[in-house]
């Protein structure tokens, strides 16, 4: 006789490893199906079935322009040491009318200037497009506007390399009459050709 009026075991059944009985006769959570019958998605990627929210060209355009005006606030000194050496220009009217363009040296400061000032939009670029896009999917201007920039396939951030390597791919997007760069336009996933050479998308993902 058990212990308790509990009927005796069968000592060749297979033993629960937790010790007790599962309740009403069903199995465990473990081994059980997910639900609906559906496989879980990867941390970070959209669930099966489910399609990316591909962000618009309008709104791309908007994240380039923004990215391009603080690219051209970096440089800042290149053109006040441009603007320097044009004002050394001197105009000279000829005798039979036309007019004639002579320009000085650079001075040293202007030489100075856009050396700094092309150093300092370089390190911009290497920093918003390459290493901040590439590790976290968001240039400063995507970041503004909600937008990520992850892989097709990994739905992940592309690593500051891969991110440079589309910047390159951007010369086939201008090839012909900057056809590339309107593609987003009709294009499904609205991928400019440099996307597609490097699988990747832009979805809208407001950084959290």
């Amino acid at each position: 006789m058990s212990d308790y009026g509990n009927p005796p075991q069968d000592p060749n059944a297979p033993q629960n490893p937790y010790g007790q009985p599962n309740p009403y006769g069903q199995p465990g959570p473990y081994g059980q199906q997910p639900a609906y019958g559906q496989p879980q998605a990867p941390y970070g990627q959209p669930g099966y079935g489910v399609t990316p929210d591909y962000s618009n060209w309008f709104m791309r355009v908007g994240a380039y322009l923004i990215d391009n005006i603080l690219g051209t606030l970096a440089a800042f000194p290149l053109w006040i040491g441009y603007g320097m050496a044009i004002s050394s220009a001197e105009t000279t009217t000829n005798a039979d009318g036309t007019v004639t363009t002579t320009m000085d040296d650079p001075s040293g400061t202007a030489l100075l200037l856009m050396l700094l000032g092309t150093l300092t939009a370089l390190a911009f670029f290497i920093w918003n497009t390459c290493i901040r896009q590439g590790r976290t999917g968001y240039s400063i201007g995507k970041g503004a506007l909600g937008m990520k920039l992850i892989g097709e396939r990994t739905g992940q951030p592309i690593g500051a390399g891969m991110s440079f390597v589309r910047q390159l791919a951007h010369i086939v997007d201008s090839i012909p009459c900057n056809l590339g760069y309107l593609w987003p336009l009709w294009d499904r996933k609205r991928q400019t050709f440099a996307d597609k050479i490097v699988s990747t998308v832009v979805i809208n993902q407001p950084k959290g």
